[in-house]
């Protein structure tokens, strides 16, 4: 367990980078929901695909029909938990915006897919605001370290 660091210091030699950075428990959980939805639309799109049962029957969609939109579903689950892997695995930024992207895209799609499933894409829809909230409200150390200006003086007034 590492100790409380001030706002501004640098963490203690045997302290961990990314344990110490403000906010690494919303990126964490912004992932997992990532890995959820991905995992959700993976689920969504193949029923499609397999022209299961379980969607409303004859739907009518403004585009498309039950299987392209599928293989939309498909594509968007893919992209999600490859978006996920940059999240929690590699923890860079283009990670994260590209999880906004696509979680941006999903809500998109499932507006579009309402037609036959309603409950699932509202909840799928809601899923999506909380990961980009979470994804978004991250902030780096970077950003949250004083300017150097607003820095307080060193030792002798320098």
């Amino acid at each position: 367990m590492t100790a409380a660091v001030p706002h501004g210091a640098a963490p203690s030699a045997g302290a961990s980078a990314t344990t110490d950075h403000l906010g690494s428990g919303l990126l964490t959980f912004a992932g997992v929901l990532l890995v959820l939805v991905g995992s959700l639309n993976a689920l969504d799109g193949i029923s499609a695909i397999a022209g299961s049962h379980v969607f409303i029957g004859n739907a009518h969609f403004v585009f498309g029909d039950l299987l392209a939109w599928g293989w939309v579903m498909l594509a968007l689950a893919v992209a999600q938990l490859g978006a996920a892997y940059g999240v929690l695995v590699l923890r860079t930024q283009w990670a994260r915006w590209a999880g906004v992207a696509v979680l941006v895209l999903n809500a998109f799609a499932q507006m579009s897919f309402v037609p036959s499933y309603p409950v699932w894409s509202l909840t799928i829809i809601a899923i999506d605001v909380v990961a980009i909230y979470a994804l978004t409200a991250y902030a780096t150390p970077d950003r949250w370290s004083p300017a150097r200006s607003e820095q307080p003086p060193g030792p002798g007034g320098t």
